[in-house]
């Protein structure tokens, strides 16, 4: 029997079927790439405003330029560090703290120092047009002192009279700022301090020029480790292949150790020479510490520690729907109980 040909009408017909299903495909590759977070929305994954407060206690002074001693460090304290007549003012703090600017944004590290300074790299993410794998691109995000870049660094001196063990006190937090609308993205926060020296009470220029090189003793710090949005939960799944929990105590993630010129797959990640295991020396849970951390013996006389707080992209809790958060800092350092 001969085949019946077809009418042109259904031939039309056929056409926008087939149409029809490319279009949903199309759709469904958009959705997919939407899905992923991490660096995909750097326009849009910001920090509204960022509070700092670190206060001292029990016979610690804490300085911003080595120089005027105080107990409580503010936003305003370091922004004073940025003008022309500042006592510091060979500083390189980079403070984008001013909730007009907006310009924090997911940056990722390794924790590896270089000339005293923590690598940074800031990137992006897109899905493969094959494969819809995450796929991550690197550009070193390096801090120059004023009121903009990716996340917060400065400096801070501490003063103490004799061989003490200082502690992160009880108390505290990266919680989301009052008055903010928690979106949680103060789960992907991080804290890293470099220890980059000391100096004898009193020699302020030896104090203000300490850097540790790269044998620097730091810490990373990665609060509310055990609490996720449902959002982030999905994401995780999606970017990662990673299966998590509400209340889930994450384990070391792979930080960016390196710029990353052709894209490479975040699921999964392959460590070497563009990642590195990042160990955080302190975790802790959602809130406010209940007790004392261990932080950094310090030597009598000055030593200067570098601080820096950024969101860490690499974090399962850094997504699309946490931006916009308004984040808080705050640090509290004590003496250790019974020192010698």
């Amino acid at each position: 029997m001969a085949k019946r040909k077809e009418t042109k009408k259904e031939k039309n017909r056929k056409r926008k079927i087939l149409l029809a299903l490319l279009l949903v495909v199309f759709t469904g590759v958009i959705l997919t790439a939407n899905t992923y977070a991490w660096f995909t929305s750097n326009k849009t994954i910001t920090v509204n405003s960022i509070d700092v407060q670190v206060t001292t206690a029990n016979g610690i002074q804490v300085s911003t330029d080595a120089t005027n001693w105080k107990t409580i460090i503010t936003n305003t304290d370091l922004n004073n560090t940025l003008a022309a007549t500042s006592a510091y003012s060979t500083n390189t703090n980079q403070l984008p703290l001013k909730s007009t600017e907006n310009t924090v944004i997911p940056v990722s590290t390794g924790g590896t120092v270089a000339s005293g300074k923590l690598k940074m790299y800031s990137g992006e993410l897109s899905a493969n047009a094959t494969t819809g794998v995450a796929e991550l691109t690197t550009d070193p995000s390096v801090e120059a002192k004023g009121n903009s870049g990716d996340f917060v660094a400065f400096d801070l001196f501490f003063l103490v009279s004799q061989n003490s063990v200082v502690k992160l006190g009880a108390g505290s937090s990266v919680t989301t700022s009052t008055g903010a609308s928690n979106k949680g993205l103060k789960n992907a926060a991080r804290v890293a301090w470099i220890n980059e020296g000391n100096a004898a009470t009193g020699n302020v220029s030896a104090a203000q020029g300490l850097s540790s090189g790269t044998a620097a003793t730091t810490l990373i710090w990665e609060p509310n480790n055990n609490v996720h949005t449902d959002a982030a939960i999905a994401d995780a799944l999606s970017t990662y292949g990673m299966t998590i929990t509400s209340s889930q105590v994450m384990s070391n993630y792979y930080g960016v150790d390196a710029d990353i010129n052709t894209a490479v797959s975040l699921n999964p990640i392959t460590p070497g020479t563009n990642f590195k295991q990042v160990t955080p020396g302190l975790k802790t849970a959602d809130g406010v510490l209940a007790a004392d951390q261990d932080w950094f013996s310090l030597p009598a006389g000055i030593t200067k520690v570098r601080f820096y707080l950024w969101i860490e992209g690499q974090d399962v809790d850094c997504e699309n729907n946490a931006s916009g958060d308004a984040i808080s800092f705050n640090m509290n350092f004590v003496l250790q109980d019974n020192n010698p």
